[in-house]
């Protein structure tokens, strides 16, 4: 049966093999809770072992879109599982919740054991990141789905969060002021866009990124798109343990005009002012190549701000102060104000 399976194009081997080399990873990142370990059919954790009282599950899943196609041309996979683990954590952790576990899905056409151990191992990084454990994934092989040396990988994570510190858009108030805590660059949202740019100018990802953008010494272009999503988790989280919080909004796609609004209820809007925290050079080198209108890039893009905090304003210092303790750069960007949409004023 085996044999005929390869002949399939199907490797039971190449599996085993994947399953030997991911198992350290994947120990790295137990925490309280967590029972049994990988190979069970399904992962398994003590929620009484936390000491909830009323213990409210926030679920969040995603993929890291066609940022792939870069990591593909790269031929660097080791932080892309980064990606998927904080696209989802940072998206529960809005809600108030600390991610618990995270379960991982990588399919390709052909397995090659140790670009999945990459994979796996920048999972384990991003889980480490937020405090979360990996309890278990799959890993699919299937032969005609995938080009070959290409994949797909999504993920999937629960937080918990008691229910009287949940966050939902019931505190936010007008007069809160917006607390914007900086991106490290692209994240994975908008990369259908980017690599039109980069198609349409015939942009070399191995060139240095100084031939288009000064700003990133030593880097590649490629190198600058790949930079992984910032995992928020342990330092907003300590956030909001300190400090009177009313609304989180991730920065994913739809940039500013779509997620700040997420958190408003009707009546509101936001007032933004540019020029309060720094737009980094690839956004810049975005809307140059790509002949963007200005505005509409908070439209696609993050702009440098890859989370924002509603809170009222005797707050934000304390606030900022937290973040900068975790090597975050945060500032006041804008604030709640009567209205609707999202304001960009200079």
């Amino acid at each position: 049966m085996a044999i005929d399976y390869e002949k399939s194009g199907v490797s039971l081997e190449a599996g085993y093999e994947v399953v030997r080399r991911i198992k350290k990873h994947v120990a790295s990142t137990s925490r309280p809770g967590v029972m049994g370990g990988i190979g069970s059919f399904g992962g398994m954790f003590d929620l009484a072992s936390l000491c909830y009282r009323e213990p409210i599950l926030v679920s969040g899943t995603d993929g890291v879109g066609t940022k792939l196609k870069i990591a593909f041309a790269m031929d660097r996979h080791d932080t892309i599982g980064i990606d998927a683990v904080a696209m989802c954590v940072n998206d529960v952790l809005a809600q108030g919740a600390e991610p618990l576990f995270f379960l991982d899905y990588v399919a390709q056409g052909k397995t090659r054991p140790e670009v999945v151990e990459a994979i796996v191992a920048g999972v384990a990084e991003g889980c480490r990141q937020a405090g979360c454990a990996l309890v278990g994934g799959e890993t699919a092989e299937m032969p005609g789905m995938y080009a070959e040396g290409e994949y797909d990988i999504a993920g999937f994570t629960t937080g918990v969060v008691e229910r009287s510190a949940l966050i939902d858009d019931s505190k936010v108030a007008v007069g809160d002021v917006l607390v914007g805590i900086a991106s490290t660059g692209v994240h994975s949202n908008g990369f259908s866009l980017v690599r039109k740019i980069v198609a349409d100018n015939a942009l070399d990802l191995h060139a240095p990124f100084e031939e288009y953008m000064e700003g990133a010494p030593g880097r590649s272009l490629g190198e600058v798109l790949l930079t992984p999503t910032r995992i928020y988790v342990k330092q907003v989280l300590e956030v909001i343990r300190s400090c009177e919080i009313h609304g989180v909004a991730h920065i994913t796609g739809g940039g500013f005009d779509e997620n700040i609004p997420r958190i408003l209820r009707d009546g509101m809007g936001v007032e933004i002012v540019e020029g309060s925290w720094e737009i980094l050079p690839v956004f810049r080198f975005l809307e140059r190549y790509g002949k963007i209108d200005h505005r509409e890039m908070f439209n696609i893009f993050n702009m440098g701000i890859g989370m924002v905090m509603a809170l009222p304003e005797s707050d934000a210092a304390k606030a900022i102060d937290i973040l900068a303790a975790h090597g975050d750069r945060a500032t006041v960007i804008g604030r709640v104000v009567e209205g609707k949409n999202v304001r960009i004023v200079k």
